[in-house]
């Protein structure tokens, strides 16, 4: 039981910011039916710029304390990823809203590419330790069952973030041009709704999150480097379509159940290959040698977790190819 908790508690830390990226993919699509595949790399460029922040005002103002350094670097991190995110809209994608679906597509690889030689330019190919500016020392809330003040820290930031753009979307005027934008945004520019300053804002917010979604990677994992944003980038995308990609609701489901996958698959996959629990009489002399003295021989090991989000991939697009909360839109002839 509680390896079981500590999983979902990992699992819910996990999926909580695969949520706040993938939110930024389904706004995206949800307006403009396009997937933009440089968002992961939004998530890298705010992870680093962060960082760079963060090691200015260490040494600009080495007692500033703990919270407000990690809050000057968001505070410049977030203004330059939802500033990357408007100029990419702007620069690459508005010209080709009326364009071959394919074209958007492969203008979205090329300016991921692009980002990513920025920051090798930028930053260099190397690894960078993240400041541990909110403490990592597990506490133990019920035996055997730990979680860490940075996770909790992570858990409670992304769930304010995601009420707050639920209640953004759904409560507020810009919301309603949001919503009728996605609708069909030449019939929202004909009832006043100006739909380029709405695609623009959509982009902005969706960096922010992935901004503070590639803070949060960084602070959880102590490290960030120039193609951390990949993998991140590419499994939210993978929760999007799971949930229902357009969907924010199901965005944001998608990214949680992908977590908690993702951590239940890692905390037990060793222990069900492991063929030292086979009876001794099919034991060769490989098993013998690495079960002796309680040894394991596992066939999969928890490095493996990566290609649970693919193998759930493949599942949803065959057995159901609009996600978990998405709906079936009939196609008139």
């Amino acid at each position: 039981m509680e390896t079981l908790l500590q999983q979902i508690i990992n699992g819910l830390v996990v999926g909580s910011m695969y949520a706040l990226v993938a939110l930024g993919y389904t706004m995206v699509y949800g307006i403009l039916g396009l997937i933009n595949f440089a968002h992961g790399d939004i998530l890298m460029i705010g992870a680093l710029v962060a960082l760079q922040a963060i090691t200015f005002a260490q040494h600009a103002w080495p007692h500033l304390g703990a919270l407000p350094t990690l809050a000057f670097g968001l505070l410049v991190a977030v203004p330059v990823s939802m500033l990357m995110g408007y100029i990419i809209e702007r620069a690459a994608y508005r010209r080709l809203r009326n364009a071959p679906r394919l074209a958007p597509l492969i203008t979205a690889i090329g300016v991921s590419f692009l980002l990513q030689t920025i920051a090798m330019i930028i930053w260099g190919r190397n690894y960078y330790s993240f400041p541990q500016l909110i403490s990592t020392t597990p506490l133990q809330p019920m035996k055997g069952v730990y979680i860490a003040p940075v996770q909790i820290v992570i858990l409670v930031v992304s769930g304010l973030l995601m009420f707050g753009l639920i209640l953004l979307v759904n409560k507020t005027r810009v919301g309603r041009a949001m919503r009728a934008t996605a609708e069909n945004h030449r019939i929202a520019s004909l009832m006043g709704v100006d739909a380029n300053a709405i695609i623009s804002l959509t982009f902005v917010l969706g960096s922010g999150l992935a901004a503070i979604a590639g803070l949060m990677i960084a602070s959880n994992y102590g490290i960030a480097h120039s193609t951390m944003g990949t993998l991140p980038g590419l499994k939210a995308f993978i929760a999007a379509v799971l949930g229902g990609i357009g969907n924010l609701g199901g965005a944001m489901l998608g990214g949680i159940v992908l977590g908690l996958v993702e951590s239940l698959g890692a905390g037990y996959i060793g222990q069900a290959t492991d063929l030292c629990h086979l009876p001794v009489s099919m034991w060769g002399d490989t098993l013998r040698d690495a079960c002796a003295n309680g040894g394991t021989f596992e066939l999969l090991s928890s490095n493996y977790q990566d290609v649970f989000a693919f193998i759930i991939l493949a599942i949803v697009l065959i057995f159901r190819p609009t996600g978990l909360l998405g709906e079936r839109v009939a196609d008139r002839a």
